[in-house]
């Protein structure tokens, strides 16, 4: 059985029983009963022409499950109009289901659910496995969201900086269980891009396969974190990094920056240089200005202090940091670094145990307790 063709049919599928009129949360139910029978019957019996095979056998559950004596006759007239077994139609409806998915009348855990169940083809089990909840809730955020789409009918183009920011949340969550989400965000935005001609597209491809090149140097054999001036350059992927430096810079050629493109410079800048040392810091501050002024993001003027401390010295980090507000998150972290670049251990030490206190995650509290545990042991007795 082959799970990624069966994944990679799934929106197409689900666009085509849209199309002929099915309520988007019936027909996702219908594919869904669909691929559960391809899994069944497939091993021993290959359809010849595995979309049209589902399309068929997602049909006739939507009739079925949707059959009542008080619309018999519609139900009656929708079976009869059912085209004749034969190829499938050639159209691709992934690209309305990425805008119904991310529709602005869903919250952002919602619109992730469903673009990885309707877009992705992931199981309901897997889903809540990545997010580690109960099956149950995932269920009830997914059907939640089916019925707020439902009836919305997509006659203008859709928002692609909402796609794209959905995207980018699933990208961010990183992995879990049997479902890599980095890699799963990968797949549908490397579809989208191929779907659409816009350079965010690319942008947000580029920078996805640039942070994940990293991914197998960003933790030590006993699962705690390294920075990325420790890490082993070796181990970073060097066919994703050449692919997402190719794609920025075709991006980059159409003069349309936009955040994902500047965040991406970023992560090239970080992949291209041989060392921590021989990092191109002075540029770096330069796209950071460049995505400050495209966002006006307090996290980017957080990451812009640490790049101003590389670039122009500890000092110069801590008077750009001075101008944000405290509560940040990793505000203190990032004080505590500058402040150990600056020559000042027992203020950093302090910092790092009280960044350490108010880290997001376990893996993030542990590094901190660790260097703040380093530098204390570092001060004369």
């Amino acid at each position: 059985m082959d799970e990624t063709l069966l994944r990679d049919l799934t929106p197409s599928v689900l666009g085509v029983l849209v199309r002929r009129g099915a309520d988007f949360a019936a027909a996702e139910d219908a594919v869904q009963e669909a691929l559960v029978e391809a899994v069944r019957v497939w091993p021993e019996d290959p359809p010849r022409d595995p979309k049209g095979w589902l399309i068929t056998v997602a049909w006739r559950r939507f009739l079925d499950a949707t059959r009542s004596e008080a619309a018999r006759r519609r139900r009656e007239d929708a079976a009869a109009a059912e085209p004749a077994p034969g190829p499938a139609p050639a159209d691709d409806d992934t690209l309305r289901l990425y805008f119904l998915c991310a529709h602005p009348s869903l919250t952002p855990s919602s619109a992730v659910a469903l673009t990885l169940r309707a877009v992705g083809g992931l199981t309901t089990r897997q889903i809540a496995r990545a997010y580690l909840v109960p099956e149950a809730t995932m269920a009830q955020r997914i059907s939640r969201a089916k019925r707020t789409v439902s009836g919305v009918r997509l006659d203008t183009p859709g928002d692609v900086s909402t796609v794209l920011r959905v995207l980018y949340l699933v990208f961010n969550e990183g992995y879990s269980g049997d479902v890599d989400l980095a890699a799963e965000a990968i797949r549908l935005t490397r579809r989208l891009a191929a779907a659409i001609d816009h350079p965010e597209a690319a942008g947000l491809l580029a920078l996805m396969l640039l942070h994940h090149a990293r991914r197998a140097a960003r933790t030590a054999a006993d699962g705690s974190l390294v920075p990325l001036a420790e890490q082993d350059r070796g181990r970073w992927d060097r066919h994703a990094i050449t692919e997402g430096t190719g794609i920025l810079q075709a991006a980059l050629a159409r003069d349309r920056l936009g955040e994902y493109q500047a965040q991406a410079a970023v992560a090239a800048l970080h992949a291209d240089a041989p060392t921590a040392a021989e990092t191109d810091w002075v540029q770096i501050v330069e796209w950071y200005d460049e995505l400050a002024r495209l966002t006006d993001s307090p996290v980017v003027l957080l990451n812009r202090a640490v790049a101003v401390g590389e670039a122009d010295g500890p000092r110069a980090g801590l008077a750009a940091l001075a101008a944000l507000d405290a509560s940040l998150p990793r505000h203190t972290a990032v004080a505590a670094y500058l402040h150990e670049r600056d020559g000042d251990p027992v203020t950093a030490a302090r910092l790092y145990a009280e960044a350490a206190a108010k880290a997001p995650n376990l893996a993030e509290r542990d590094h901190l307790t660790r260097q703040a545990a380093r530098l204390n042991t570092l001060r004369p007795r």
